[in-house]
């Protein structure tokens, strides 16, 4: 995994520490990226994104402190196994999803171009 993936707006009020958590976060609990996975280094994501290592640093506490990612002297930081009761939706779920948020957005009177840009604002891409 590279920091390639995520993105930081600067000028966002939420703290760039929260942007990084919060994505790692949703990556890791729909399952992109996987138990194991091994993560950049915190100087390497600071780089990659333009931040400060303490910046990166506290992302990666708060997600360890979720028991998200493990940290081992080593072996670096990696995805740990998503604690138990956490849900990682189905195909069938986020189909059903992605159908009820095209309807309402089409009864607003969207069209495929404006839902599909709405849904990509919503990634964060």
């Amino acid at each position: 995994m590279s920091g390639a993936g995520l993105r930081v707006d600067t000028t966002s009020p939420i703290p760039p520490y929260e942007q990084i958590r919060a994505q790692l976060a949703a990556l890791i609990s729909t399952g992109r990226l996987p138990e194991g996975e091994r993560l950049p280094t915190v100087r390497q994501l600071a780089a990659d994104l333009g931040l400060a290592t303490g910046t990166v640093a506290r992302a990666y506490r708060e997600l360890e402190a979720a028991s998200l990612i493990r940290t081992r002297r080593g072996a670096g930081t990696r995805v740990a196994p998503l604690p138990a009761g956490v849900h990682r939706p189905d195909r069938a779920e986020l189909a059903a999803l992605a159908r009820q948020f095209t309807d309402q957005a089409r009864a607003l009177g969207a069209d495929d171009t404006e839902v599909v840009a709405a849904v990509r604002e919503a990634l964060g891409a």
